[in-house]
């Protein structure tokens, strides 16, 4: 535990913290607070759910993820370069979001957000590239923790704090309100220290066969598919859930301010709380049986968004509800997340980092449109109590490659 604590301690944890903060907060602005700026607007729920396709790139980011392994750009290093690059777009990009009325300019407003989820997926790729290439595999459970941490941060920002400055002010104004925050990230880029040298793809023909190749000759055919199979259905229990969350709250009664403070902010620090912890069990019980743990209290814990619903719009009910959800949920990505870094090699690890993060991101950006219509179907105490089965897949696929998670193989 000592050892866990002292790596909190180092320089490039600090580093990791801020860089991950600026890839959150584009993402909820594409995604909860989009959907709160739609069901304003008067959209229904299926298309509302609809509405998540707009994260696509997330989930196909791997397509040129061979291009920023393989070019270097003129100032500031290969994953520095293209951190400042889309830092300065993304600021643009978020501006030119806020130009646009949600009621009258829904289709301009749409492909302003698609143009912010592409430039925050690509600006994920260098910092997930970053990340896997300065961590050891003794650090990888507290910077697991620090992803969390820091992703939450910047969701908090551009979720909690955004739905209550939208009680006070025009969705374009709060939308304008949020793109200065991006200049966190570029002041990090210029503080961090380089990445370890590697020698990077000769060509980009290898940047985009060579990753495959490597993994393919590493786990094999039938390691390749459980691995993959896995990071794919491992936090389906999650997406269902995060799927509807928003507007399930607003359906049952709680004003947008209650769910900024509580959803998003008590979310936040159950969260944070739970990567913490997450890490800690992870560095005394190790990759598989961390993955085991909280892969069943990620789907169980769906079941208190029954008991809320059940309930109605109960105060005490949504803190123990948003509590348990996101203690749960904040354990289980810290052990993905190590799980993804584990699997990387640095040489390829924008490459390979951004495919296993895009097949996970496949599960939440294409389940919106099923989710919504199961959520109109079934209505909502029968969807979450449904949607605690979504853990089964994962943990079958977990116990059939036991062998592959036991002990993470070296960089």
């Amino acid at each position: 535990m000592d050892a866990y604590l002292k790596v909190f301690t180092q320089k490039k944890m600090a580093l990791l913290l801020l860089l991950v903060f600026s890839s959150g907060l584009p993402l909820a602005l594409t995604f909860g607070t989009l959907q709160a700026v739609f069901k304003d607007a008067g959209m229904s729920l299926t298309e509302i759910g609809a509405v998540t396709l707009i994260g696509l790139p997330y989930t196909i980011k791997f397509l040129w993820a061979p291009l920023l392994d393989w070019f270097t750009p003129p100032f500031s290093g290969r994953r520095r370069g293209w951190l400042l690059i889309m830092q300065l777009a993304l600021i643009a990009a978020i501006v030119m979001m806020a130009r646009f009325d949600p009621a009258t300019q829904t289709i301009p407003l749409v492909l302003a957000a698609v143009v912010v989820a592409f430039l925050s997926a690509t600006k994920d790729i260098a910092v997930d590239a970053y990340r896997s290439d300065i961590l050891e595999h003794s650090e990888l459970g507290a910077g697991a923790s620090v992803f969390v941490l820091g992703y939450r941060f910047g969701m908090l920002v551009s979720g909690a704090f955004a739905l209550i400055l939208s009680d006070h002010f025009p969705w374009q104004t709060v939308y304008m309100m949020m793109a200065p925050f991006m200049l966190i990230g570029i002041m990090t880029v210029l503080w961090a220290d380089p990445e370890p040298k590697v020698t990077p793809p000769r060509t980009l023909t290898e940047a985009v066969v060579l990753p495959f190749l490597a993994f393919f000759r590493d786990k094999g055919l039938r390691g390749t598919v459980l691995l993959l199979s896995l990071i794919i259905l491992y936090k389906l229990p999650d997406a269902l859930a995060g799927a509807m969350t928003t507007p399930f709250l607003m359906d049952i009664g709680f004003s947008k301010t209650d769910i900024g403070i509580v959803n998003k902010g008590l979310g936040l620090l159950a969260t944070i709380v739970g990567g913490l912890a997450g890490g800690a069990i992870f560095a005394d019980y190790g990759l598989y049986r961390s993955l085991w743990i909280f892969g069943i209290l990620q789907g169980v814990s769906n079941l208190v968004f029954t008991g809320l619903a059940l309930a109605g719009p109960s105060t005490p009910g949504l803190f123990l509800a948003v509590g348990i959800e996101n203690l749960s949920g904040g354990m289980g990505s810290t052990a993905f997340v190590a799980l993804l870094m584990s699997l990387t090699q640095r040489q390829y690890s924008a490459t390979q980092y951004a495919l296993f993060s895009s097949l996970a991101a496949m599960t939440s950006r294409l389940i919106g449109p099923v989710a919504g219509s199961l959520a109109e179907t079934l209505h909502f105490p029968l969807f979450y109590a449904v949607s605690t089965l979504g853990m089964i897949p994962g943990l079958m696929l977990l116990w059939a490659g036991r062998r592959l998670l036991a002990y993470p193989e070296s960089k």
